[in-house]
């Protein structure tokens, strides 16, 4: 199986590239057409919340995205910004939200340090049925 890795600039407009590229990505590794839109809004939100750590911390290093055409289908979000007990309260609600939607919406969900220590990585999962070949 593959993996596909799209790194992009922490900025909003490239949120939507990602998204698109996981939707492709999640098709090709079998997830049913009605789970899409899951997998769009989580992919959406989990780079929507890298990016706005990133921004939040004048961080340009790129937000990283891999996407693994397996089952289960699983994308990763890897941002590189640092855990900031002293960060505004209202960013870290709007974070806090992104994850509890999150929640909602992936079958399996893991935010863990990332493995350098800097930043984190939203781990996301979907169970995707075998696609059939036609004979």
């Amino acid at each position: 199986m593959a993996t596909v890795r799209l790194e992009f600039t922490p900025e909003p407009v490239y949120v939507r590239t990602a998204r698109l590229v996981g939707v492709a990505v999640a098709r090709r590794a079998g997830l049913p057409e009605d789970r899409l839109d899951e997998v769009r809004q989580a992919i959406g939100e989990a780079c929507g919340r890298a990016v706005t750590r990133h921004l939040r911390h004048n961080l340009r290093a790129p937000v990283l995205v891999e996407m693994r055409d397996e089952n289960p289908y699983t994308v990763l979000v890897t941002d590189r910004a640092p855990d900031d007990a002293a960060s505004d309260m209202e960013e870290e609600i709007t974070v806090e939200a992104s994850l509890a939607l999150l929640s909602g919406v992936a079958e399996e969900l893991e935010v863990h340090q990332a493995p350098d220590g800097a930043g984190s990585v939203v781990r996301m999962s979907w169970t995707a049925r075998p696609v059939r070949t036609r004979r």
